[in-house]
């Protein structure tokens, strides 16, 4: 069995790139920030989990699931502050809404799990986080991919 590596430059790239292609975000980071990331809405990716999946695992190769991280950020104190949630909410409709229109993420993964049929589905959570005494709304998304045949399994 030959198997894919599990090659996280592309998967991450497919996913900043949809947010990119919106339009919306200030900036698009490829890592989780670690300080205050700026003003206006920003988007970040980073890895959350890596699993393997059992029921699409064979006898001589493993796929998994990898979770990634995309987090929206836009500062709590933004006027006006009741529309800071309604941007935040508005950015994660079509980044979910990008994630489901491609489902294969170009073809770099078998798909998101949309439904959650090997974990957590698709899904965000809200929040707040502070960077430096800086506020900021947040939500959390959680954006699984199924790859197959990723690690070779030995007999």
């Amino acid at each position: 069995m030959i198997t894919v590596p599990l090659d996280l430059t592309t998967y991450r790239s497919a996913a900043t790139s949809h947010a990119q292609s919106l339009g919306l975000f200030e900036q698009v980071l490829g890592h989780e920030p670690v300080s205050a990331p700026g003003s206006g809405l920003i988007y970040a990716v980073w890895v959350k989990r890596i699993t393997p999946i059992p029921a699409r695992s064979g006898l001589d190769s493993v796929s998994v699931r990898l979770e990634l991280n995309g987090r929206v950020f836009m500062p709590a104190d933004t006027e006006p502050q009741d529309d800071v949630d309604v941007a935040v909410t508005g950015a994660v409709d079509r980044l979910m809404n990008a994630y489901c229109g491609d489902f294969e993420l170009g073809g770099s993964v078998a798909n998101v799990d949309l439904l959650g049929m090997h974990g957590a589905a698709l899904s965000a959570d809200f929040g707040y986080a502070r960077f430096d005494g800086a506020l900021s709304r947040v939500a959390t998304l959680v954006i699984p991919l199924i790859l197959n045949d990723v690690w070779t399994e030995a007999a």
